[in-house]
């Protein structure tokens, strides 16, 4: 999914000393699409936490009514230096991208692209959607594999059933199950549904940091109440995570995690690198290409023949983009 904002602000993602306590993050309403956008509940990045491992973006939306909101149609759009992951828990997404993959992305399927070096991609909703909800997330790439060539994987998990919890991995390895998808640095993402009561302990790596992002609830993580939308940071240090339904009702959590990233990233746009001059060539390289001025070798690939249209790389701000802290 691209960050269509209009004027984007410049994030510096930087992998620092974790913090005793866990944090509840707030997210912010972000309109995706235009007049008809789909709202999307961002938690990262924000001023409070940037990072998550490497995880450095978390969109949440729905359940939104794909007859009022419009669905989702986001025309191609470049990214580089970092992975998209899409999750859905109702609805289907068309993708299309540069590497020439085609697929739907489909409830309980993981779809990851690799972007590295760059790639180009569109997603749009299906005609049979009638409700669109899921997430958003984007990895960011370490530096000796941010030039990695693109690509684009799929894979189902195989549910985990307990007393009362059910989970599903989609990237790296919790409750003894394990997704084959490519990463480049060590991660966990993992659906996590609890009936009404339901008690969940988690073996999980010390040397991680991590995130809960509630879908339904309220959850109690770790005996810290929290509600729908938000997003409780927990740093690294323990090796069990309990997770608790607290409400009358079925609830459902998505599961990040990682080691610390411990690299500053620019992140602008749909675009992570190191330095100002850097994004601003690949917005440069964008602009050539859409624009059809390019022969040749292209950073993003050829575009689809279905593709009406492509996204313009919003100005750059006036200051440079730089590092912060």
């Amino acid at each position: 999914m691209s960050n269509v904002e209009a004027r984007p602000v410049e994030t510096v993602c930087e992998g620092g000393p974790t913090r005793p306590a866990p944090e509840v993050l707030e997210p912010r309403l972000v309109p995706l699409g235009g007049a008809r956008a789909v709202p999307v509940r961002r938690t990262l990045p924000q001023r409070e936490r940037t990072l998550i491992g490497a995880w450095c973006f978390l969109d949440h939306y729905g359940p939104d009514e794909t007859a009022v909101t419009g669905g989702s149609s986001i025309p191609g759009h470049p990214h580089t230096g970092l992975q998209t992951v899409s999750w859905l828990f109702e609805g289907r997404i068309e993708h299309r991208d540069t590497t020439g993959a085609h697929a739907v992305v489909r409830p309980g399927e993981v779809n990851l692209m690799t972007a590295g070096h760059g790639i180009a991609h569109s997603e749009v909703s299906t005609a049979d959607s009638r409700i669109l909800h899921g997430v958003q997330l984007w990895v960011a790439l370490p530096e000796p594999h941010r030039d990695a060539p693109p690509g684009f994987e799929s894979h189902v998990p195989r549910p985990v059933v307990g007393d009362g919890s059910r989970v599903l991995v989609f990237v790296g390895t919790l409750a003894g199950e394990s997704s084959p998808v490519t990463t480049f640095s060590p991660l966990v993402g993992a659906e996590i549904g609890l009936d009404p009561g339901a008690t969940l302990r988690l073996a999980v790596e010390p040397g991680f940091e991590h995130g809960v992002l509630v879908d339904a609830g309220p959850v109690a993580v770790d005996g810290h109440e929290v509600g729908r939308g938000r997003l409780l940071y927990r740093p690294p240090g323990s090796g069990e995570l309990v997770l608790e339904a607290t409400g009358d009702g079925p609830a459902r959590v998505v599961l990040l995690g990682g080691t610390p990233f411990g690299e500053q990233i620019v992140m602008w746009w749909n675009f992570v690198g190191r330095t100002h001059d850097e994004v601003a060539g690949y917005r440069a390289q964008w602009e050539a290409e859409r624009s059809g001025g390019v022969v040749g070798s292209r950073r993003f690939g050829t575009f689809p023949p279905a593709w009406a249209d492509v996204l313009p790389a919003p100005e750059l701000p006036n200051a440079r983009l730089r590092p912060r802290g």
